[in-house]
């Protein structure tokens, strides 16, 4: 599977959503977490953690705390702290979002969301969005009724937009 080929659905949340309940929901309704891709603000909660993690701190409980949310980050498909980095575990997503030696600058910019398959309108307006304390979660489906079904997941965890995203549609629409 390729992300030119996978269907996909995207949630975009505020901070005071706990990303790990969208996960959690996402988990129980079958999705593997190699599937998901995080895309964080840089002001985001979890990406000030990741930030300022420091194994060498005196304050091991804060260190535990990091290297336990560095841990649980590795599980997913991809997750991306706009412009300070990325883990990638899926070649999937690997394949999407390092598709240039300049990728670790240009995280979580519209460029990489158009990689995972966005229109470039939809592109920058989120883009926008992520420059703010906010999360998208994007999740790779095998299936267009997945995909529809992932969507209605998203909107009933609180999301403030939520859409799925259908390679087939776009290449019916553009021919």
């Amino acid at each position: 599977m390729t992300i030119e080929s996978t269907n996909a659905a995207y949630g975009v949340y505020t901070e005071d959503v706990p990303v790990t309940d969208v996960v959690h929901a996402l988990n129980d309704a079958g999705f593997d977490n190699e599937d998901i891709c995080l895309m964080l603000a840089r002001s985001h909660p979890i990406s000030m953690i990741v930030r300022e993690a420091s194994f060498r701190n005196a304050d091991r409980e804060a260190s535990a705390v990091a290297a336990g949310l560095i841990e649980w980050l590795s599980e997913f498909g991809a997750v991306v702290i706009r412009t300070f980095g990325f883990f990638i575990r899926s070649q999937m997503f690997l394949h999407a979002l390092v598709t240039t030696r300049e990728a670790p600058d240009l995280c979580g910019n519209s460029e990489m969301l158009m990689d995972l398959g966005f229109s470039e309108e939809d592109a920058g307006r989120l883009e926008d969005q992520l420059c703010e304390a906010g999360v998208l979660v994007y999740v790779a489906c095998s299936e267009a009724a997945q995909a529809t079904w992932a969507e209605e997941m998203f909107q009933r965890i609180g999301a403030r937009e939520s859409a799925a995203l259908n390679p087939r549609q776009e290449s019916d629409t553009a021919a």
